[in-house]
């Protein structure tokens, strides 16, 4: 086996958006009730992980099959594009890693009852719907949708649920808030692909606004992440200084340079989440 090859194709770099979400509804549970059951805290947080790295087998499988990843790619290694694995080894390992996540979500299930199974439900269709299916969320402007959804909303307000059985407005706030940061980093990723999505037809945000317009919406989604957490918890802003020097260095940076743009938001979303549990957990302690 090629671990190396699979380590490549999991995108570890990018794990944060599944972890940070997790970390964010665990923080704000404790915060609210004093105490949380740390047990399912830890199956959300694997069944999370092993989604995404479905999500981006399939990403990576997928695009070399459309064409959008080629030997001109500016991006990370696509394993697929590289030869290092065939598409169908990779959407296999895909495959593997939903069944790994549906069991993992299984003692979630039977704390939280029907929410959870639907979101879980949600959470595998739409890992394939990100990339395959007739209608590619991602080919269509519509991957900043999915990943606020399914990186933000969901998976924070599902790991509140699981933990209290009850969810609360500041659950929704900190799910736009993680969400934004989470499409930060797809933000940025399609604004350094651009051309090439433009040359393969992928409709990307990026591609239907231009640099300029990848840019301003790399700066509103920041923004949005601190003024919606503001509500929930003044002192996650103080993460900001990071926000600021990556805003600067988006608007500094072009082509491959935008790599580590990509590094710095996926180390920007994890300090803000890491910032954010370390809070609720000593406001949150009696």
């Amino acid at each position: 086996m090629n671990i190396k090859a699979w380590l490549l194709a999991a995108r570890p770099k990018t794990l944060s958006a599944s972890i940070a979400p997790v970390l964010v509804g665990t923080g704000l549970a404790f915060q609210v009730k004093h105490r949380v059951p740390w047990i399912y805290a830890v199956f959300a947080l694997f069944s999370a992980l092993f989604i995404q790295i479905a999500t981006n087998l399939i990403n990576d499988a997928l695009d070399f099959r459309k064409g959008t990843d080629t030997s001109t790619r500016l991006g990370p290694v696509r394993v697929t594009q590289a030869g290092l694995l065939s598409a169908e080894t990779v959407m296999r390992g895909a495959y593997v890693c939903l069944v790994v996540a549906a069991l993992l979500g299984i003692p979630l299930i039977l704390r939280g009852a029907w929410p959870i199974f639907v979101i879980g439900v949600a959470s595998m269709i739409a890992a394939y719907a990100y990339t395959g299916g007739p209608y590619p969320l991602a080919y269509h402007g519509l991957g900043e949708v999915f990943v606020m959804i399914f990186f933000g909303i969901v998976a924070v307000g599902g790991t509140y649920y699981v933990l209290t059985l009850q969810y609360a407005i500041e659950a929704f706030l900190c799910g736009v808030a993680i969400g934004s940061l989470a499409v930060v980093i797809l933000a940025i990723n399609n604004l350094r692909d651009i051309e090439g999505d433009r040359a393969s037809n992928k409709k990307t945000i990026a591609v239907r606004l231009g640099e300029r317009g990848a840019r301003a919406e790399i700066v509103a989604f920041i923004v949005l992440a601190f003024v919606a957490i503001a509500f929930v918890a003044p002192l996650t802003l103080l993460a900001m200084p990071l926000a600021i020097v990556l805003i600067v260095r988006v608007y500094r940076s072009s082509g491959r340079e935008l790599n580590r743009c990509l590094a710095m938001a996926g180390a920007l979303e994890m300090a803000f989440a890491l910032l954010f549990l370390v809070i609720c957990l000593f406001t949150g302690t009696r």
